[in-house]
């Protein structure tokens, strides 16, 4: 089975997942989108109004800021693949539980094994504790981190952003040392 078709099959599962109550209040699930090849994977909370409306990661508020940041360092959305560690919508936006991240993490698993990303960017809390472990945010920003068979890349989420403005000149400078 060829890698495309992989990512395709794990897109169709998480479409149809019902391993955790979030898919009874989803419009959509949001599996992730970007090329089989990207060498960057940025990895957020979980989709917000937007991106469960339309069944696509980063869409809203946050997504602009990305976009924002990623052309900073001379990319664009299209080269890189964008997901969450949740694929379904929490009601209002509430922090995931333990059990939901559960849930959703083979999948994740699967997608980073199918892509081979050279950089996994975590964005924010969630992600940065869901897939390294405990460490705020506040002190893991602008670093790697070695991780099994990835390189991480942590930063805050742009949501951040948009409530704290002197947060995304910080992501600006994380950005540009991910750019080196």
């Amino acid at each position: 089975m060829s890698d495309q078709h992989q990512l395709e099959r794990i897109a169709a599962e998480i479409k149809t997942c019902t391993k955790c109550p979030l898919y009874k209040t989803r419009k959509n699930a949001v599996p992730g989108e970007g090329p089989i090849n990207a060498l960057l994977m940025f990895i957020g909370e979980a989709p917000g109004a937007k991106e469960d409306e339309l069944g696509r990661p980063f869409v809203g508020r946050s997504g602009e800021i990305l976009v924002e940041l990623l052309e900073s360092i001379c990319l664009t959305r299209e080269e890189v693949f964008i997901t969450s560690i949740l694929k379904s919508r929490p009601p209002k936006n509430r922090t995931p539980s333990y059990s939901e991240i559960a849930a959703c993490l083979p999948y994740l698993e699967s997608q980073m094994a199918v892509i081979r990303p050279k950089i996994v960017v975590l964005l924010g809390g969630v992600a940065i504790s869901s897939i390294i472990g405990p460490w705020p945010v506040k002190e893991a920003h602008g670093k790697f981190y070695e991780g099994g068979d990835f390189t991480f890349f942590m930063t805050y989420h742009p949501a951040a952003a948009l409530r704290f403005p002197r947060i995304k000149e910080v992501m600006q400078a994380d950005f540009q040392v991910l750019r080196n």
